[in-house]
């Protein structure tokens, strides 16, 4: 004879299943580490400044 099994904790199980594949596959596209936000961020910063520093002002000739 065959396992008996509770039907409703087999469709929990794989429902719950289903969300881990679902958030495996949100991490890796949407995920960045905090050293890759903090790098972005301080590589932001820079640009600009330095297109700041780059910036002429113009002086009115009146």
């Amino acid at each position: 004879m065959g396992e008996i099994i509770n039907l409703n904790r087999a469709r929990k199980a794989r429902a719950k299943a289903e969300d881990k594949a679902l958030a495996a596959a949100n991490r890796v596209a949407h995920g960045r580490s905090k050293a890759e936000k903090t790098l972005s961020a301080l590589e932001r910063q820079r640009a600009e400044k330095q297109l700041n520093g780059q910036k002429l002002e113009l002086k009115s000739v009146d």
